[in-house]
């Protein structure tokens, strides 16, 4: 059987085999290990090549897969909560050959399009998690290389806020991935070379283009370590500089943690239920309807109330089932479009939760909370999923969830009351948390976003503060996008999810992508809208995916032909 042909057979059986959890926990980690040590976390890197996600590849010289990914994702939400007294955390490899080869090439040879595309989105957000906590959690993350630190791999390294490299003649750094694979870099590798470590752009171009790992003195010289140290005393160096780091921080002030409690999920056909969270799936338009509740009663007083509730308090719950949701819709329902946003309980209840929040704000773990919650909405905003808010009556679109509204790209709002409906007219209430605590991947709110040079426009709705908005009000306001009566109300939203079913999904997610973050860009935006565009349509390109193409022929022993002078 030709290559190709078998490259397509392992294809399907990959993509009809596995469905993706995202919850786990340490002790059931196959491939990274946390050791803590007072105020500094190594995270070793050791994978195991037979457990995989899909069949047909094994993970070898440390090479990952989504599940590799999925637990440092969780390895760093849980330092960050559970062991908030950590001030420096190390990356480094338990396998003393290889630090990491990168993403696994026959998983992604084997895997769909919309998988690449989603793993990529995936591990740059896990990166992203790893400057966060630099920037917001007073962690600094040193990345330890011993041994070949290819693609991938080095991308990680390159999240780190320093890059410590073995001189010992074979460790080296490379992005390998044009010359290898005919692809991008496909985790903010390119961006992070040129905007954070600031590497010369024909430097850049020169490492990019070739298979070869650049080791010792010319990766310092260059910028693409720190330090180089000799292998006799690297891990007593790298220590050494971990309790410096450490040593430097303040340590915060009671630094409790929080341990983090299974998610109570059940998942039906067409539908998973959380504690506060409900989806339903319509297959025949596909579409998925996300109503967060907010109807609880055992909200504590004070902050040894919310610690005493641990990760059962409401604003941590929601963001860890949301969060959980998005990435569950994102992988294992990557046919269903569009995402409708409900919310349903009384608003007195959110406005409760966050003056808990507001409160205690100078604590760590409340910090912690907010931030969580910030990069969950962050998670829908670069969703490449069409995102329609439908504010009914007994919705409680208020601060936090108000958010929910702001991020999507269509909102409806009812205008009056349904016959016989005894549920107070919809209406929506903007908090302090929509006016600066929970910002997009470019730095501004969704309300500056949505007023981007309208400077007036956002003065009259900061000026709303805490007001209930009818729908007339919230459309003069510019809120909404419409109010239609309860005549039309079934009519208009059924139309608007109905023409997404009918659409381009790829050229709509595209549009939508490119609407949704105006004004600056920061490295987080560059990321997400001009590398994963441009990797989007390179992982359809026949030189990289076709029958012939780099990323299915690789380790055949066959040579990709490229097909030139196609755009």
């Amino acid at each position: 059987m030709p290559a190709s042909q078998d490259i397509q057979k392992r294809k399907n059986h990959y993509i009809a085999s596995f469905g993706i959890n995202f919850l786990t926990h340490p002790k059931q980690y196959k491939h990274w290990a946390i050791k803590i040590e007072e105020d500094i976390a190594w995270l070793g890197l050791n994978v195991s090549e037979s457990d995989t996600l899909g069949d047909g590849y094994q993970l070898k010289l440390n090479s990952y897969d989504l599940g590799v990914d999925i637990e440092l994702n969780d390895a760093i939400q849980r330092i960050r909560f559970e062991h908030p007294s950590i001030r420096c955390v190390i990356i480094h490899s338990l396998n003393e050959r290889v630090f990491c080869a990168g993403a696994n090439i026959k998983m992604l040879g084997y895997s769909n399009h919309a998988h690449k595309v989603n793993f990529c989105k995936f591990t740059n957000e896990t990166r992203n998690a790893i400057e966060n906590a630099t920037k917001n959690s007073s962690q600094t993350y040193l990345c330890a290389i011993q041994g070949s630190c290819a693609g991938g791999g080095y991308e990680l390294a390159l999240a780190c806020d320093e890059i410590y490299l073995a001189d010992d003649g074979s460790s080296a750094v490379s992005l390998p991935e044009l010359p290898l694979l005919a692809v991008l870099p496909g985790t903010g590798g390119l961006t992070r070379l040129v905007d954070k470590r600031l590497v010369r752009k024909d430097r850049a171009d020169f490492f990019c283009t070739t298979e070869e790992g650049i080791k010792g003195k010319r990766a310092l010289e260059w910028g693409l370590v720190d330090r180089i140290i000799p292998a006799s005393s690297f891990a007593e160096q790298v220590m050494s500089r971990a309790k410096e780091v450490a040593a430097g921080k303040n340590p915060e002030s009671a630094a409790v943690g929080i341990q983090f409690t299974p998610l109570n999920r059940s998942f039906k056909e067409n539908s998973i239920d959380y504690s506060h969270l409900s989806i339903t799936i319509d297959r025949t338009l596909s579409s998925a309807t996300f109503t967060l509740h907010s109807n609880h009663t055992d909200l504590p007083h004070d902050l040894a109330g919310i610690m005493s509730q641990g990760s059962d308090f409401w604003p941590l719950l929601i963001a860890r089932e949301l969060e959980d949701a998005i990435l569950h819709m994102r992988f294992n329902e990557d046919q269903i479009g569009t995402w409708i946003f409900k919310t349903s309980g009384e608003s007195t209840d959110v406005l409760k939760a966050e003056s808990l929040l507001k409160n205690h704000e100078s604590a760590p773990v409340i910090k912690e909370i907010v931030l969580y919650l910030e990069r969950t909405l962050k998670r829908i905003d670069v969703s490449a999923r069409s995102l329609i808010a439908a504010i009914e009556p007994g919705s409680c679109f208020c601060g936090i969830l108000a958010e929910l509204a702001l991020a999507c790209d269509q909102s409806y709002m009812l205008l009056g009351q349904f016959d016989e409906d005894e549920r107070p007219e919809a209406f929506i209430t903007l908090t302090d948390f929509n006016f600066g605590s929970l910002r997009m991947v470019n730095e501004l709110t969704r309300l500056e976003s949505r007023f981007y040079g309208q400077k007036e426009l956002l003065t009259a709705v900061e000026e709303s503060t805490l007001n209930r908005l009818d729908p007339k009000t919230a459309e003069e306001l510019g809120l909404v996008t419409f109010t239609p009566d309860d005549i039309d109300w079934e009519d208009e939203l059924r139309i608007a999810i109905e023409s997404r079913a009918v659409f381009s999904p790829d050229a709509l997610s595209g549009m939508e992508a490119n609407l949704r973050f105006v004004g600056p860009e920061t490295i987080e935006s560059k990321i997400f809208s001009r590398l994963s565009a441009w990797q989007n349509w390179i992982f359809q390109r026949p030189n990289a995916v076709g029958e012939d193409g780099a990323l299915s022929l690789y380790g055949s022993g066959e040579r990709p032909k490229f097909q030139k002078g196609h755009v």
